[in-house]
């Protein structure tokens, strides 16, 4: 049976009890079947599972969609209770954040690039909450989607150089029928922008394409994957391609090179990403 937990005490006095090793999957809710694969991962892997549902106002900017952020804990609670989830830790802001609080965690440099500069309070807030929760919950595997590919690469990052016993594992981005990446936010979309949004996907899988075929200029693949967005009427934040494990733009196509996208569709933004070789 699922038991949710509300308070930091609770979930402390859980990890007292732990038997076996721990997956963890922290989420924002309005779960999909992105986060159930996560959470799927975590069963496999772990004899203990815990889920965080969390909407963690530090990561938004005073202009972003904290306000309307999709929200309905009933729903996700059931979602969880039909995979037999351990536990469910669901605080308010207030437990997470009393007054009085002004500790944060930052990661240098890499926070800095692709949504970091768009967004540029947003990782200081994600890497705060998740050192809590870690803190909190005591994994030993903490599950997370390569679609936030940035936020992968800089939760590794931190766990590594903070010396957390806890490994950051990647898990493949789960995609509606036509491509489009899962996400909470595909929410916000029209109808009409539904539909274009599936540009993102088919401008990473040209990408892809061009890089297998032995294209080596980064600027021409950039080019055309422009060209699809465009062609589909997406605001581009971003298109970049840079080595998987550092972040780092590349200047020509070799080993390790990922494409990562930022598109934004009226005040929806979204991102996807994809190893192209």
């Amino acid at each position: 049976m699922t038991k949710v937990l509300n308070t930091v005490a609770e979930m402390k006095e859980i990890t007292r009890k732990y038997k076996g090793q721990v997956g963890f999957v922290p989420t924002m809710g309005y779960l999909h079947q992105g986060h159930l694969s996560l959470v799927e991962a975590a069963k496999k892997n772990c004899d203990t599972t815990v889920v965080s549902i969390f909407v963690n106002p530090t990561q938004f900017a005073p202009n972003e969609d904290l306000e309307t952020y999709p929200r309905n804990f009933e729903r996700d609670l059931k979602f969880l209770e039909e995979l037999q989830v351990d536990y469910v830790f669901y605080p308010t802001a207030t437990e997470i954040y009393p007054k009085g609080y002004k500790t944060w965690v930052q990661v240098e440099e890499i926070t800095q690039i692709l949504c970091g500069a768009s967004r540029p309070t947003h990782f200081k807030g994600v890497t705060t909450i998740i050192c809590k929760l870690i803190n909190i919950v005591k994994p030993d595997k903490m599950f997370m989607g390569e679609k936030d590919f940035q936020q992968l690469i800089v939760l590794q990052q931190m766990t590594r150089d903070l010396n957390f016993d806890v490994e950051v594992v990647g898990c493949p981005i789960v995609r509606e029928a036509d491509g489009l990446a899962m996400s909470s936010r595909n929410e916000y979309l029209s109808d009409q922008d539904r539909k274009r949004a599936v540009c993102l996907f088919q401008s990473l899988q040209r990408a892809q394409e061009l890089a297998q075929n032995g294209q080596r200029d980064v600027e021409a693949i950039k080019t055309a994957m422009r060209r699809i967005i465009e062609n589909n009427n997406g605001e581009i934040d971003y298109i970049e391609i840079v080595d998987s494990q550092t972040l780092q733009k590349k200047e020509k196509i070799d080993k390790n090179c990922r494409a990562l996208v930022a598109v934004k569709y009226g005040k929806t933004r979204l991102i996807d990403n994809l190893k192209i070789c």
